[in-house]
């Protein structure tokens, strides 16, 4: 019996540290990333990779700003920390330069129609400008600001779940 409770006990820390540390599924509340992450898709999240790039998608704690928001949020990367982001209802510019999205996928319905004008704005040190891929229907960085280095749980790496059943994509 002492046997068999010592391999619970250390089976049990072994994955509370790794839910905590390293790897977590997340369930996606909302259509704000469609089509690349659909509601009710599960992603797992790696929270060990610390450097983010444009095009990330990441999970992240949900910003003061975004009242009655759920507890976290799923967005993509546009713009990193010390670059000037600005951009027209359909196009985001970096430091003046137009940004090539080659992970956005065609949009169509909703998701197409003309999104809220980004104005120029230079990113604080350790924040991130973070958008939607619904660009139509996303409340993002546009709405309420940057997103803090401090508050980013971790990046998506794959959809493990869609439609109610298995289904495994990788980023």
């Amino acid at each position: 019996m002492v046997e068999w409770a010592v391999v619970l006990v250390v089976a049990l820390v072994v994955a509370l540290s790794v839910r905590a540390y390293v790897i977590q599924t997340y369930y996606i509340p909302s259509p704000s990333m469609t089509p690349t992450l659909q509601p009710g898709d599960r992603v797992l999240v790696d929270k060990l990779d610390g450097a983010i790039h444009p095009g990330d998608i990441v999970v992240f704690h949900d910003p003061p700003a975004d009242v009655g928001g759920p507890p976290t949020l799923v967005k993509r990367v546009v713009g990193l920390p010390g670059q000037t982001i600005s951009g027209t209802a359909s196009h985001v510019y970096i430091d003046g330069r137009l940004l090539p999205e080659p992970w956005l996928p065609a949009l169509k319905g909703v998701c197409a129609t003309p999104s809220r004008a980004i104005t120029p704005t230079r990113i604080a040190p350790d924040h991130y400008f973070v958008m939607g891929d619904c660009r139509g229907d996303s409340d993002d960085s546009r709405y309420w600001g940057t997103v803090p280095a401090s508050d980013i749980v971790g990046k998506v790496d794959v959809i493990i779940w869609r439609h109610g059943h298995p289904w495994i994509h990788w980023f």
